[in-house]
């Protein structure tokens, strides 16, 4: 299980987040993924989803259709989808382009919350010993807001335009 500790500048308090993979022995390359944060402010849970998810590594693609449940986004349903473009591949450093889009829907289709994003990622493996970092530009289509992340080893920051901001600590 994957945990992480979140705090954001739009938040009164620390979120846990907890996220498991389990595989689906039916289908090659997908698994279901279960995660879920927990609000300590309140202390009861503020968001949960669960998703079947299908990677296809030799197009550098993935997509996902779940259920969406979060106190901010009404709509249930989710529908994902990535793809990476190479465009450099060096020993210890390689840079992407990536095209992601999300979309939430309600039960009968008709209400729908659109989201996508273009973006490069540098990710550079041993920037110093035993250090990783990966520095993320990217662009949000819907919302029209230029977004930046940095992440080093464990720890992740979130930026955008708008003055939004989080910080990840994985555990």
């Amino acid at each position: 299980m994957e945990t992480s500790l979140r705090y954001g500048g739009d938040s009164k308090g620390l979120k846990i987040h907890a996220k498991q993979k389990l595989p689906l022995p039916m289908v090659s390359n997908a698994f279901l993924q279960v995660h879920g944060e927990l609000d300590t402010t309140i202390g009861e849970p503020s968001y949960l989803c669960v998703m079947m998810r299908c990677f296809y590594p030799d197009i550098l693609a993935s997509l996902g259709v779940g259920y969406h449940h979060d106190k901010l986004v009404k709509l249930p349903l989710s529908i994902r989808g990535k793809k990476a473009f190479e465009v450099i591949n060096r020993d210890n450093s390689a840079v992407s382009f990536n095209i992601k889009g999300r979309c939430h829907l309600d039960k009968q289709f008709k209400k729908r919350k659109p989201r996508g994003a273009a973006e490069f990622s540098w990710s550079i493996l041993n920037f110093q010993k035993d250090q990783d970092v990966r520095l993320k530009i990217g662009y949000e289509v819907f919302d029209k807001v230029p977004y930046l992340q940095i992440r080093e080893n464990n720890w992740t920051f979130n930026a955008d335009m708008n003055g939004k901001w989080n910080v990840k600590f994985d555990l």
